[in-house]
């Protein structure tokens, strides 16, 4: 993956977080709940798939 599509990924994930309530940190995350980071990667997920979704036409 591009260095470019990781930072859009990886600013995407913080914006996710502040949106469903999660702290994030810089760096190492690994100790926060497994429900929480299902939050984040879930929403994440569904966020992608708008975009596909309205781009297909």
């Amino acid at each position: 993956m591009a260095t470019n599509a990781k930072q859009l990924l990886n600013n995407m994930k913080y914006e996710v977080a502040t949106e469903v309530g999660v702290s994030l940190k810089q760096g190492y995350n690994g100790d926060i709940a497994a429900r929480d980071a299902g939050r984040v990667g879930g929403n994440m997920v569904k966020k992608m798939i708008q975009y596909a979704e309205s781009n297909m036409s």
